[in-house]
């Protein structure tokens, strides 16, 4: 009997679940999208019950597209969106909409945190510093803001993690998401007692934490009604979506890093070893690996800068791609592709929703810079493009002082589909860059976690053996890396010089 496993992605614009063969090829998927809402400005909130149904809906056509019995289906992986916060009371329902990962309303949560346990120890603990986006300042937020939601709480879930629980009836995590909480204790892979005795946050509140590969419960009965599973298939741990994305491309040794242009922008490199940015520039957290560990930098607003200039200005492209039957990205990209690098010397900084790396700032806010009357729609159009990835550079800088410098690039998520924006990425890095065959990135990173807790695979290394492909790299051409280079300097000098104004402006 053919057996195959199911990975499932809970992102922040819609859920993907594909079903898998042993090898890696994709038998079928279906995706959902859903709202994001932004009740005020720096607020990103939505409704868990929103990701559930997606869920329902995308397995149960994935189910039904491939044909398999549902018994050939050994396993499912979950993956998706993390640092997002879901509360739920006594019974298991929800108290609040979840306050995502994007949010930037905790600043004063994190200057808490930084008070009470010591900004020096606390970083000793979680590895990081108190970050806005991260869960541990949102659970504060609620503390204060809405001490009777709080007073009802029983529960605290990753988003990936109330699917788990409406799948299995468990209340539990994994390392990899877990770390981005701000309370676990990363160096050590379990809750950190000392942060959340401080923070007067109850341990039993939180979920037990596995390794990624590890089974955390069984497609109940009800489950399984509502989404054709079979009752009894094992659900493993899973991962952050950069985790699960770093096995999918089989970033699971060192040496070898990947760049996410999703929603948000990540470079993320895999270390044997603990390292830590003492400068809390980038983020060490566990990796999917059992008893491995990851350094992460991650730019806010990396596809979510095209997409809001897609909204704003390209309302002609959306139309001529409706009636094409195509992306409105790709015409988007046929334009930018006429604008030479540099984008005629203007330079936007992707700061829309704030920074996490290398800035951890949650006042910046998107540029234009040396804006003048000769530039036009497609020269912004390219330097939103070469913005975010002057962003991902960035962050490789820091990782390469921390002597992690990887020599090829893996490249995933939505943005790595335009080769132009894959080539813009080579050019800058100096490095090739490659896709994987599949392109599925974090849903087959999540469905090989599931091959391992299934018994399907041996372990994480022998199931991206097994089943991650890769293309043909992605050269860069040197004469554009040194082009580049100039332009790139300019960007790096931006921030420093405006760090002061984004706080004043924040403050008015």
């Amino acid at each position: 009997m053919t057996e195959y496993i199911l990975g499932i992605d809970v992102g922040t614009s819609g859920t993907k679940a594909d079903l898998f063969d042993l090898l890696g090829n994709v038998i079928a998927g279906a995706s959902r999208e859903y709202p994001l809402s932004q009740p005020r400005n720096d607020w990103a909130e939505q409704d868990p019950e929103d990701w559930a149904d997606a869920v329902i809906q995308a397995v149960s056509e994935v189910v039904k597209k491939s044909g398999v019995n549902a018994l050939q289906i050994r396993g499912v992986g979950l993956t998706g969106q993390m640092h997002g916060l879901v509360m739920l009371d006594a019974q298991g329902e929800v108290l609040r909409p979840a306050i995502l990962w994007c949010d930037q309303r905790t600043k004063a949560e994190c200057e808490e945190i930084n008070r009470i346990v010591g900004a020096q120890r606390y970083v000793q603990l979680a590895a990081n510093p108190p970050m806005p986006g991260f869960t541990a300042p949102k659970i504060l937020w609620v503390k204060k803001h809405e001490p009777q939601v709080f007073d009802r709480c029983r529960h605290i879930l990753l988003p990936k993690d109330y699917i788990r629980y409406r799948l299995t009836g468990e209340f539990a995590t994994e390392v990899s998401d877990a770390s981005g909480t701000g309370l676990l204790d990363v160096p050590r892979r379990c809750w950190s007692r000392e942060i959340l005795e401080k923070l007067e946050i109850p341990e039993a509140y939180l979920g037990k934490v596995y390794e990624s590969p590890e089974v955390t419960g069984k497609i109940t009965a009800g489950a399984a009604q509502r989404t054709g599973l079979a009752a009894g298939t094992i659900v493993a741990g899973g991962a952050g979506d950069n985790a699960a994305a770093a096995v999918g491309t089989g970033v699971i040794c060192d040496g070898r890093a990947f760049t996410t242009i999703g929603t948000s922008g990540v470079v993320f490199a895999h270390s044997d070893a603990m390292r830590m940015d003492t400068q809390g520039r980038v983020h060490t957290f566990c990796c999917a690996v059992p008893g491995k560990w990851h350094v992460m930098g991650v730019t806010q607003s990396a596809g979510l800068s095209l997409k809001w200039f897609r909204d704003q200005f390209c309302a002609k492209e959306i139309e001529t791609a409706r009636g094409m039957g195509v992306d409105p990205y790709v015409l988007m990209d046929q334009q930018a592709e006429k604008v030479p690098y540099g984008a005629n010397r203007l330079i936007y900084l992707p700061y829309l929703m704030g920074e996490r790396s290398p800035h951890p700032d949650s006042d910046c806010r998107g540029v234009f810079f040396g804006l003048s009357a000769v530039h036009t729609r497609q020269d912004m159009l390219r330097a939103v493009m070469e913005g975010v990835i002057y962003s991902l550079c960035d962050c490789t800088d820091v990782l390469r002082e921390m002597n992690i410098a990887p020599t090829q690039m893996r490249a995933c998520g939505g943005g790595a589909a335009s080769f132009l924006w894959r080539q813009m990425l080579a050019d800058a890095l100096g490095c090739e860059v490659v896709t994987t065959a599949g392109g599925e990135g974090a849903c087959l990173g999540a469905a090989i976690l599931a091959g391992v807790g299934a018994g399907l695979y041996t372990s994480v290394e022998q199931g991206c053996e097994a089943a991650v492909r890769i293309n043909a790299p992605q050269k860069p051409v040197s004469q554009n890396h040194k082009l580049i280079q100039p332009y790139y300097a300019v960007y790096k000098s931006l921030y420093p010089s405006l760090k002061e104004a984004y706080g004043r402006l924040a403050s008015i």
